[in-house]
């Protein structure tokens, strides 16, 4: 027996190895790639569309503020851009991780431009700030112009469904509302994961609950910003803020919400952390499914450590390869989208003929609806730049919340790893976490929705006291 083991243990610190040496290889190839695609979408964005696209490959540089319009702050790891001019919002924190991401090419490549002496001494009181030229450019064509760039980029899909949006007057996120209809007991919010839909939740759970939850609760799942049937505004940079203030413009005001119950899966973990600190009077329960939470070692940077936890560069699992691929190539994830994302409809046809199941369709379908834009900026202004906020959040729920605070986890997801939602129920006590065996990110609800529609439940009849 130990002679087997120590065979197996000697095979496993083998695949580590080729694994690494591999990963070592092909991300240093897709560096190179991320390069050259770099310049073709530029030139390509030039052609198409008369206009030269910015993009966080640029060198970080200064940048001279516009008639005092812009601001931009660097105290700590995230770039706070206060808007002086804009009425509308005037705060964004934008996670270092889009413009530093060091790989091959970029630390071969990097320059940085710095002002001379000479010319800081001619312009004393014009104040300047280091930032990524993308963020200046985007924000002066918002605030400078006012514009609002409602249409479709081209590589983007311009079908109906993914541009309905840009003929309503009102700028709400789409809410895939069922149950209770005139005497709403109270309301349940559903938050989806990265790239998804509130398909999610409508095509698993609201076909299982019980008829009896059906009359007492309202199901609210909402298509987060830049996702499913929501908005998808090129000039938005997805940050926080934005994503609370539309689901509250969507959900919370519109429909009068005076108590609610949240179930969020991943990514949506985050928004719901923030809106239960924001909403603690509001709140009945929390429910929250695979928590991307990475508390960072002292000392480190918490969106930098987020990110490589979350895309470790590594070709195997396969899902955190795809990750990698998401997190760390804007360009070769631009291409995802243009060969994916705009096709779509293609694809979504060719999996009703093959497979003729509808569970498959629907997440092909909340995989693929989406702009590069969005998915870019909401994977690193949300996962990665709010990690360091999501300290202050747990401290904040675990002392104000009284509602109760369930986490679930599948024991096989690769993507957020278990490890996750424990260190998350180590920092609030309060929270029951329940570890579902044999399901991973994505079968911790599909496959086993009755039980879990259920389980939910149970959870909402508890918090609010029902018998």
């Amino acid at each position: 027996m130990a002679v087997k083991d120590h065979i197996v243990s000697i095979s496993r610190m083998g695949g580590r190895l080729l694994n690494d040496v591999v990963s070592v290889l092909v991300f240093i190839v897709l560096d190179v790639v991320d390069f050259f695609l770099c310049y073709a979408f530029k030139i390509a964005d030039f052609l198409i569309e008369a206009e030269w696209k910015p993009c966080y490959c640029s060198s970080v540089k200064e940048a001279i503020t516009s008639s005092g319009k812009i601001l931009v702050s660097e105290e700590g790891e995230s770039k706070k851009v206060v808007r002086v001019s804009c009425s509308r919002l005037q705060l964004e924190e934008i996670s270092d991780t889009l413009y530093t991401r060091p790989y091959f090419v970029s630390q071969v490549c990097k320059s940085k431009i710095r002002p001379s002496s000479s010319a800081a001494a001619a312009n004393p009181r014009r104040p300047t700030f280091t930032v990524n030229p993308t963020i200046v450019e985007m924000l002066q064509g918002r605030i400078g112009k006012h514009r609002i760039l409602l249409a479709p980029r081209w590589s983007d899909c311009d079908c109906e469904s993914c541009t309905a949006w840009t003929s309503s007057s009102k700028e709400t996120l789409y809410v895939k509302a069922d149950g209770a209809k005139d005497d709403v007991y109270e309301d349940v919010l559903f938050i989806h994961g990265f790239i998804s839909s509130s398909a999610f939740w409508s095509e698993t759970l609201y076909p299982n609950f019980s008829k009896s939850a059906k009359t007492k609760y309202r199901f609210l799942a909402v298509d987060l910003l830049g996702f499913g049937r929501s908005p998808k505004p090129n000039d938005s940079l997805y940050t926080l803020r934005e994503h609370l203030e539309m689901i509250e413009r969507s959900v919370l005001e519109p429909y009068k919400v005076k108590s609610f119950h949240i179930v969020a899966h991943s990514l949506g973990c985050i928004l719901a952390l923030a809106l239960a600190v924001k909403h603690p009077s509001l709140l009945k329960s929390l429910t929250l499914l695979a928590p991307p939470y990475f508390p960072a070692p002292k000392g480190e940077a918490p969106a930098q450590y987020t990110m490589r936890r979350i895309a470790p560069r590594k070709v195997w699992p396969v899902i955190a390869f795809g990750a990698s691929i998401g997190c760390w190539y804007e360009h070769i994830s631009r291409t995802a989208c243009l060969v994916l994302s705009k096709n779509h409809r293609l694809l979504e046809f060719l999996t009703k003929l093959l497979t003729r199941n509808r569970m498959r369709t629907y997440l092909i379908e909340g995989f693929f609806t989406h702009t590069h834009n969005a998915a870019w900026h909401t994977l690193h202004n949300i996962i990665c730049g709010s990690a360091g906020k999501l300290e202050g959040y747990l401290e904040e729920v675990k002392n104000r919340v009284k509602c109760n605070i369930t986490i679930f986890h599948g024991k096989d997801d690769e993507l957020i790893p278990i490890e996750c939602s424990y260190d998350m129920q180590s920092r609030i006590p309060q929270a029951q976490l329940k570890v579902v065996e044999n399901k991973d990110h994505l079968t911790i609800v599909v496959g086993r929705q009755k039980a879990f529609a259920r389980e939910l439940e149970e959870i909402w009849k508890n918090a609010s006291g029902l018998s």
